[in-house]
């Protein structure tokens, strides 16, 4: 049974561990997420220790998917920084462990990122994925406009360059 849940910064501090283990997992399996295949344990816990912190600071919502083994996905709504614009934000590291892929986990992270966003009073949703993979698919299949495609935008783990799409979505507050 999948449960969602949104995460208070003390909380993400909590769940480093199983977060690091999310995004590893998600690094050795060759997801272009901004790290390279040499990422540590220290580094990935680095990572979601800062998050939890940005969380504290930013407002950011942490959302995260338990199956019966435990977390299994995760996504962030970031509100946008500057000043023209308040009703933006962005969806960054929504990252699905291999255990659960292909059963709904992502969508299900994504309709939960939208609710936060309107919660948040966000009417303007912004995301960049790796265009050919499963993520871009996602995307398409919850309405979100793609705007394009940049080449070469990123690498993946192994260091081989990919493209990258951008994609927004408008939702209702």
């Amino acid at each position: 049974m999948l449960t969602l849940s949104s995460l208070t910064p003390s909380q993400v501090a909590a769940a480093v561990p199983d977060l690091a283990a999310i995004l590893l997992d998600c690094v050795e399996g060759g997801a272009s997420v901004s790290f390279m295949a040499d990422l540590t344990r220290e580094g990935a816990e680095a990572f979601w220790r800062g998050v939890a912190q940005a969380a504290a600071e930013d407002g950011r919502a942490v959302l995260v998917a338990r199956d019966e083994v435990g977390p299994v996905g995760v996504v962030e709504v970031i509100p946008a920084g500057p000043a023209n614009q308040p009703h933006r934000a962005d969806i960054a590291k929504m990252l699905v462990h291999r255990r659960g892929r292909r059963q709904g986990i992502g969508e299900a992270l994504m309709r939960a990122a939208e609710d936060a966003a309107r919660t948040m009073g966000k009417t303007l949703l912004v995301l960049d994925t790796v265009t050919g993979h499963a993520g871009e698919r996602l995307y398409a299949r919850l309405d979100w406009v793609r705007v394009g495609v940049i080449p070469d935008f990123a690498v993946f783990p192994d260091g081989s360059p990919c493209a990258t799409t951008i994609f927004y979505k408008r939702i209702a507050p």
